[in-house]
């Protein structure tokens, strides 16, 4: 049972600090899943919400299927995320804390099957954003040094 990434949220670890995350299976239509598996999705502009004790993923673009017909679907519709009902009340618990939020970080194919993995985060400041760069800059440094000592 393999895993296939199709697409990374990368804004979302670069402007929130991800504290938990969970994986959320996904209500699509038959050519919402044919374009994921194609590769052609976006979370970059998408968020999570919940609305009446359910979880729902918005904005994220799945672009539509070239091969599809009159019954293709509209790319940024709301999606409904399968979730068990404690987690979701354990989601919304943290979410109505101040500054917390929901945001799918990943999405990929599990055994066939889409998942996101949703995480509770807490928004960066910009200073805090500075130092996350600054930091993976000084790692990339010194990655690149000890593998030119090594083959130097």
């Amino acid at each position: 049972m393999g895993i296939k990434i199709i697409a990374n949220n990368k804004k979302a670890y670069h402007d929130y600090f991800i504290e938990d995350t969970w994986e959320a299976g996904l209500v699509l239509t038959g050519t919402e899943i044919k374009s994921i598996r194609d590769g052609k999705v976006s979370l970059k502009e998408s968020f999570c919400r919940i609305r009446n004790g359910e979880a729902f993923i918005d904005n994220m673009n799945i672009s539509v299927y070239e091969q599809g017909n009159r019954f293709n679907h509209d790319p940024t519709r709301s999606r409904k995320l399968l979730l068990h009902r404690l987690e979701i009340e354990k989601i919304s618990k943290r979410v109505e804390e101040r500054g917390y939020t929901l945001i799918a970080t990943k999405l990929y194919l599990k055994g066939g099957r889409a998942k996101v993995e949703v995480g509770v985060g807490k928004g960066k400041h910009l200073y805090d954003k500075r130092e996350t760069l600054k930091r993976q800059q000084a790692n990339r440094e010194s990655e690149r040094a000890i593998r030119e000592h090594r083959d130097g």
